[in-house]
């Protein structure tokens, strides 16, 4: 047999197809359909995605063929394998370290590689706590980090003596601390003291580590911007912007970049779009890479942007909360096939409760499953090359930067977010993705599209403070309007809790009548929609008349009444049905059907379709029923 050249071309005898063939391909299939409508995504980012891209697309692109672990870092910061620290986090209190270290000690034997301690903000912490807080920690082996800002700010002096006293390669030590008074400012709208001794301790910070080169000390929290419902381009563009005011600063006290680059770290979010995801992370680095290099590193790896991403809280759910464990698998997946440094998976009962032991293992298996078995650590960036994602990370990256470049316009991120300007963009996103998840444009599974119809909130767990959305009020004291992190399913949790809370299920009778194709669709798309409010649903396969129908319903006791039928049957069997159980229940037909004129001229009002703004719908039959 002969061997064949490795440089085959495969696929060869197949003649290559040109875009203006695909696109006249495309056009004849859409049969008139407007091709913007139809297969343009207009993106919550700012820019328009095509349906499919073409090697031509990567023509711009200069990073295409920049290989890991080379400036700008695009494609990651190692050039082989992809080895990020699995990492876990738990909230402290330094009154109990011994309680924590066993508990981080545990983790450790369990397969994970970066422990977080969030102290408590009312943390007075010792020399005493911190030794017991991380005795039995190979800190020459086991990343470890401290959040929370300025109790982990005020812990570091004991931590370094500890460092000291074990007598620590400090070459091997990796430490990270998220001190940022600009996200003190974001979260409360003041800074946690006056903005220069704030500032002051940054520079302090800064010069206490500078013989450990492995130790981060200020944290760029971009996930914030992430919680509170922003966009994947205003992340980027205002975590770049509060970055580069910690930059201004620390040069005018006789800083160089490679002082100040190297005790940076990213905390960002990572969200359920799966791609946009994958590419923000890289766009990400790209950025970074190309500001540091306006202030001229002498060392290269300066320009190497240091991540920690989180799965998102904004993406979370209290109803059919398992399903918390897909979101935060395929939101890991993205992260780690972008090469982040570090990742911590959310436990998925996170929104409503303390972490179990159940919930942490799962979290933590999610990670070493997608390592150990799926191979992800063998790879460094696997999706090099994608047209997509290629194209997705430069869209990305071009408008994070005329973001970032408006904001410096406005004299820095402090001066645009006192103004209001970061808080206003941030909401014109948020409401826009309200909307999108109130008319099911966005779908948030097992809230807004495909509940558990026989789930009850357990009252003992989920409260009113959870599911309810609270806007920050201005302090007397603050010098501007904080963000408030929130969740995209609170408005339809709220809705369903309320329900739960009322001690009553309101029972929705499907009245199936007519065409069976058109009748079933239509029940099961009523029964979807207003099982999303934990109505209980009575499904029916169908009926032979309007009178047996009705019989039924009535002998049900249902306060609603679905009629599901085809258009051309509504016009003679809704008004029989409506007379027929007029006064005695709420009468609702499935669909926008072109009689619809003519049954409101009939008395009938209730209507429900795919136009339906779900949430705004069902708050309206709540309130019918006195919930």
């Amino acid at each position: 047999m002969v061997k064949k050249s490795n440089n085959e071309r495969l696929f060869a005898e197949f003649p290559p197809v040109s875009t203006t063939e695909w696109e006249a391909a495309i056009a004849k299939d859409l049969k008139g359909a407007d091709y913007e409508k139809k297969l343009i995504w207009k993106t919550n980012e700012g820019f328009n995605v095509k349906p499919y891209y073409r090697s031509e697309d990567l023509a711009d692109i200069q990073t295409v063929h920049t290989k890991p672990g080379e400036f700008p870092f695009v494609r990651g910061n190692n050039a082989k394998k992809n080895p990020w620290l699995i990492r876990q986090d738990m909230d402290v209190c330094l009154d109990k370290p011994t309680e924590a270290n066993g508990k981080a000690l545990e983790w450790l034997q369990r397969g994970v590689d970066s422990v977080g301690f969030k102290l408590c903000s009312d943390c007075e912490p010792t020399f005493d706590s911190i030794s017991r807080l991380l005795k039995g920690i190979d800190l020459n082996c086991v990343e470890v980090n401290f959040t929370g800002g300025v109790p982990g700010a005020k812990a570091l002096p004991y931590i370094l003596q500890y460092l000291e006293k074990g007598k620590f390669d400090i070459r091997q030590v990796r430490l990270s601390f998220d001190y940022s008074p600009l996200s003190n400012l974001t979260l409360n709208g003041k800074f946690c003291c006056e903005k220069d001794s704030s500032y002051a301790n940054l520079q302090e910070l800064v010069e206490n580590v500078k013989s450990f080169p492995n130790v981060k000390v200020i944290g760029i929290n971009g996930n914030i911007f992430h919680n509170s419902g922003s966009s994947s381009v205003q992340e980027l563009g205002f975590s770049l912007a509060m970055a580069n005011d910690y930059i201004q600063f620390l040069l005018q006290k006789g800083y160089g970049i490679d002082d100040i680059s190297p005790r940076i770290r990213f905390n960002f979010a990572v969200g359920t779009n799966y791609f946009m995801e994958i590419a923000k992370f890289r766009a990400a680095r790209l950025l970074w890479a190309k500001m540091v290099e306006v202030y001229k590193p002498t060392i290269e790896t300066s320009a190497r942007m240091s991540i920690h991403a989180e799965t998102s809280r904004w993406s979370m759910t209290v109803y059919d909360p398992y399903i918390n464990m897909l979101r935060t698998t395929t939101e890991s997946m993205s992260a780690v096939l972008a090469g982040v440094d570090s990742l911590n998976v959310l436990p998925f009962n996170a929104p409503y409760s303390e972490p179990t032991s159940f919930s942490e293992r799962i979290a933590r298996n999610q990670q070493i499953l997608l390592r150990e078995e799926a191979y992800f650590g063998k790879v460094a960036d696997p999706a090099a090359g994608s047209y997509y994602i290629e194209r997705l990370t430069l869209s990305i990256a071009e408008h994070a930067w005329n973001l970032f470049l408006k904001v410096n316009e406005m004299g820095g991120y402090r001066d645009a977010f006192i103004k209001g300007y970061v808080q206003e963009r941030i909401s014109e996103v948020a409401a826009k993705r309200d909307a999108n998840i109130a008319t099911r444009r966005e779908t948030i599974l097992g809230t807004n599209q495909y509940p558990n119809f026989n789930e009850v909130a357990d009252l003992n767990v989920v409260t009113a403070e959870v599911v309810t959305r609270q806007n920050k009020l201005k302090p007397a004291d603050a010098i501007a309007q904080p963000l408030t992190p929130y969740r995209g399913a609170q408005a339809f949790e709220e809705l369903r809790y309320r329900t739960d809370k009322s001690g009553r299920r309101p029972k929705v009778f499907m009245l199936t009548l007519g065409n069976l194709t058109m009748r079933r669709a239509r029940a099961q798309f009523s029964s979807n929609f207003f099982a999303v409010a934990g109505f209980e649903i009575l499904d029916n396969i169908g009926f032979n008349s309007v009178d047996e129908g009705v019989k039924t319903a009535l002998d049900s006791q249902s306060e609603i009444v679905v009629l599901c039928s085809s258009d051309d049957e509504y016009s003679e069997l809704a008004p029989i049905a409506f007379e027929k159980l007029a006064g005695k229940t709420i009468f609702v037909v499935a669909g926008e059907p072109q009689c619809k004129s003519e049954l409101e001229s009939k008395g009938i009002s209730n209507f429900i379709s795919i136009k339906s703004n779900v949430l705004e719908t069902l708050k309206g039959y709540q309130k019918m029923l006195s919930i």
